[in-house]
């Protein structure tokens, strides 16, 4: 596409009006006005609404104009502002406006946009949107969604507070020649009250190199109730996970202040993991707004599975697909069954004192031990380990003789210790153990089904009632 040596009309939005600042070359208003009314060369055109919602001096009760419901007239504040897309707009190097230019007909005085509200830009006439792009003033990009027809656009994350947007838009008129028009904005400034201070979030793991099954968590700075959802959809919004290779995953409420975020299957070996939080700025609902968070970034190495079969006492163990060490092991005996399911390798500890009463065996007991232990690697924080158990040899690869952990020779043991790293997959199968918790006791999360998983995302059940609404999946400039 050819771009003309012309500046297309350029229009900002400095308030609660869209106003057409100088650009060089540009038709004069006389031209544009005579054009309108069809008493001069008739350039391809399309109107577009653009409405947002504004501070006029207090919250204009955005907690109730969810950017999937709201429509002019139903939240307070609304504006919904007729801009001109034209030919001489729609190429790719299109001036920046910039806020504040008194420039033109341009204004001081505006009223800058509610962060709360939701941003649409919808066609007031015949043609197709096909490119909606809006950065903010540090160049990230704000996701959102088109229409079914390509004739509407509303934005699917929140805008923060305090900061410039600038909107790029191209169209199509309904002869199909491609129309365009950049527009700008600023969004009202936090208000006074924090609340009791910024919501922020805490990630783990610790940055470096970790198993398939390591589980993303966020600990927040303060809770978010259940009875909230829509701050609930904020947040998980705000807090982004992207990987190399990408996968399906989502954030799951472990509870009102703890989320958990897993790939739908474990992560690809040799991943790359980036966890970012878009909540500085962003209006929580009641809660107030989001603060800055420490964003984390980690690896993972290759996908490494121990699986232990109880009932044929042995241990196979499968880098990247491929067995690797078949091991003798002894499991839980009767009244001390080891916990089934999968579980994910916490810590390792070369030497550990493993005492009965820690587990609730009392002292003097024929069940007490008090042991000195090596190459212990744990699964669970109460106090289950794979580790070396040269009092069991015999019994390894025969029986099950434990008190819950699974054990096995000191030179099996230390290749394993030496093998596996947090994050690992280890898992339990016919033991008749009771089933690994989700998440109370370690990461048990992939013993959650992937339905479930979802139910206890905020996100996805609000997209799950949303089924049939006239926005269609597909995204124009997602976050990135």
């Amino acid at each position: 596409m050819q771009l003309t040596k012309a500046w297309g009309v350029v229009a900002a939005v400095t308030g609660a009006m869209l106003v057409a600042a100088a650009a060089p070359g540009r038709a004069s208003d006389t031209d544009v006005a005579e054009q309108a009314a069809g008493s001069g060369p008739k350039e391809a055109a399309v109107t577009l609404l653009v409405g947002r919602a504004v501070d006029e001096g207090g919250r204009t009760g955005a907690g109730r104009c969810s950017v999937h419901t709201s429509r002019p007239g139903l939240c307070g504040g609304w504006r919904e502002e007729r801009v001109r897309a034209t030919a001489r707009g729609s190429g790719t190097l299109l001036r920046m406006p910039a806020l504040g230019d008194t420039s033109g007909a341009a204004r001081r005085d505006e009223l800058p946009t509610d962060a709360g509200a939701p941003l649409e830009i919808a066609l007031a006439e015949r043609g197709r949107l096909t490119d909606v792009t809006v950065t903010d003033g540090h160049g990230r990009h704000l996701a959102g969604e088109l229409g079914p027809d390509s004739g509407r656009w509303l934005n699917t994350e929140p805008l923060r507070a305090g900061e410039t947007y600038t909107v790029q838009v191209g169209a199509q008129d309904a002869a199909g020649t491609p129309v365009g028009v950049t527009m700008a904005f600023r969004t009202a400034p936090p208000a006074d009250s924090d609340h009791g201070g910024r919501l922020t979030a805490e990630f783990g793991p610790r940055p470096g190199t970790y198993g398939a099954g390591e589980i993303v968590t966020a600990e927040l700075s303060r809770p978010v109730p259940a009875d909230e959802p829509l701050a609930r959809e904020r947040v998980e919004q705000a807090l982004q996970v992207t990987s190399e290779p990408r996968v399906e995953g989502a954030w799951h409420w472990v509870d009102a202040s703890t989320l958990h975020y897993r790939p739908r299957t474990y992560w690809p070996a040799h991943s790359v993991v980036r966890v970012r939080s878009g909540l500085d700025g962003v209006e929580v609902g009641d809660l107030g707004y989001g603060g800055p968070s420490e964003p984390l970034e980690f690896t993972v190495g290759d996908r490494i599975e121990a699986v232990t079969d109880s009932a044929a006492h042995e241990m196979t163990v499968r880098r990247n697909g491929r067995i690797i060490r078949t091991i003798p092991v002894t499991t839980g005996k009767a009244g001390f069954r080891t916990r089934a399911g999968i579980k994910v390798v916490l810590r390792k500890e070369p030497k550990v004192r493993m005492r009965g009463d820690t587990v609730g065996i009392k002292r003097g007991t024929k069940e007490f031990y008090d042991l000195p232990v090596r190459y212990a690697t744990r699964v669970t924080w109460s106090g289950e380990y794979i580790h070396a158990a040269p009092w069991s040899v015999e019994a390894q690869g025969e029986e099950n003789v434990s008190h819950g952990c699974t054990g096995m020779s000191t030179e099996d043991a230390r290749w394993f210790f030496e093998t596996v790293r947090e994050g690992d997959i280890v898992e339990v199968v016919n033991s008749g153990g009771e089933k690994m918790a989700p998440f109370d006791n370690g990461f048990g999360d992939w013993n959650v089904d992937w339905g479930s998983w979802l139910a206890g995302s905020a996100l996805a059940v609000a997209d799950a009632r949303r089924e049939g609404a006239p926005l269609a999946p597909s995204r124009l400039h997602p976050t990135t």
